[in-house]
């Protein structure tokens, strides 16, 4: 059963999570510590030519709180827990998350099918940052 996934920030966060597809397994470590329900498993299309699966985040309901790279420790115990195994997740300021998404890696049919997408997912959430030349008047 799926449920809505829409979350409303109350501010844009300042970094946004960035899944490198080259890097991801499709584990779905992250998926289930994310608080907000921001990433989903891309399967891939019967034009693939490979098994991989991979995850991808949607930046319109990220809040940037890295949970999806490390849980946080407790002070009697600094051991961190990673949850990407595959350290395929980056936090990346949001004003640059423009660029990140053309070094996000994965197949090219994903690329051909996803980035003009994700590109304009990107460029939203860049605009919608304080003080952001981009916005309107």
């Amino acid at each position: 059963m799926s449920h809505p996934k829409s979350t409303i920030r109350k501010k844009p966060p300042k970094q946004l999570a960035v899944i490198d597809v080259d890097r991801c397994t499709g584990c779905e470590a992250c998926i289930e510590v994310c608080p907000v329900d921001c990433i989903d498993r891309i399967r891939p299309d019967a034009g693939a030519t490979s098994f991989q699966r991979f995850c991808e985040i949607n930046w319109d309901r990220c809040i940037g709180c890295k949970l999806c790279i490390r849980l946080p420790a407790k002070k009697s115990n600094p051991y961190e827990l990673l949850v990407c195994p595959w350290d395929a997740i980056s936090m990346v300021p949001a004003a640059d998350l423009p660029e990140a998404v053309a070094r996000i890696g994965g197949p090219p049919h994903y690329a051909a099918e996803h980035r003009p997408r994700l590109e304009a997912m990107a460029r939203r959430q860049a605009e919608s940052l304080p003080g952001s030349s981009a916005l309107p008047g």
